[in-house]
């Protein structure tokens, strides 16, 4: 497989902020300064990652650390919007590489928020965080799987991408120190369930998808 056929770099599917993205993309990619290179973007959420646990950790003790912890998620909003955007205007080349790096930091990334909210959450609601990473896992694997077998590559689902859900952690940042951490791990058993549910629908089609290629494949061959 060449770079005129991988599609690992174009993403298909519609999310609720995909107007946001394309917005941002179109006219601040070219402000972005040529030193700054695309690989220097997709690294930056290593930084990004390892502050969240830090002020995660800082804000078991004074909660107002995570107006910082949303901010660090805002700026890997923006460093993994634009690291692809400046690779396609610069012709950097770097497209498998930057695939297999983009998402395999997205998984890190997850995995700091989930560290960081295991600080914050009381002791006997820290087991959730197991399962809700079980959870999200499933459906970065259910991505990539999907991917190998049509080379088609979807990371959206009902209208949520990875976009979406670093608005909702924003969101319950703010939740959190509004109206406390009790709230956040009282409802952590209805959005793991809500979460498991939509695994299961998207499992169901990508399966029945595959299942009817597979079928008029066969009836190509014979």
């Amino acid at each position: 497989m060449n770079n005129t056929t991988f599609a690992g770099n174009k993403k298909v599917g519609k999310n609720i902020l995909t107007h946001l993205d394309k917005y941002l993309v179109q006219h601040f990619t070219h402000r972005i300064p040529s030193y700054i290179e695309t690989y220097h973007l997709t690294m930056l959420t290593l930084v990004w990652s390892g502050l969240i646990i830090i002020f995660s950790y800082y804000a078991q003790y004074n909660i107002h650390w995570l107006w910082i912890c949303s901010m660090m998620i805002l700026l890997q909003y923006l460093t993994d919007l634009f690291d692809g955007a400046v690779g396609r205007q610069r012709n950097t080349g770097l497209i498998k590489w930057g695939y297999y790096m983009d998402h395999y930091l997205d998984y890190v990334f997850l995995c700091s928020l989930l560290i960081g909210y295991g600080f914050i959450v009381p002791e006997n609601f820290s087991y959730m965080f197991f399962f809700i990473l079980a959870v999200f896992g499933a459906f970065m694997v259910n991505s990539y799987l999907s991917f190998a077998a049509t080379n088609q590559f979807r990371i959206s689902y009902f209208g949520i991408g990875p976009t979406e859900i670093r608005f909702v952690f924003i969101i319950i940042n703010t939740l959190i120190i509004v109206f406390g951490k009790t709230y956040l791990a009282q409802a952590l058993p209805f959005a793991l369930t809500i979460a498991w549910v939509g695994l299961n629908i998207v499992v169901f089609k990508t399966q029945k998808e595959l299942w009817i290629m597979d079928m008029k494949h066969k009836e190509k061959q014979n």
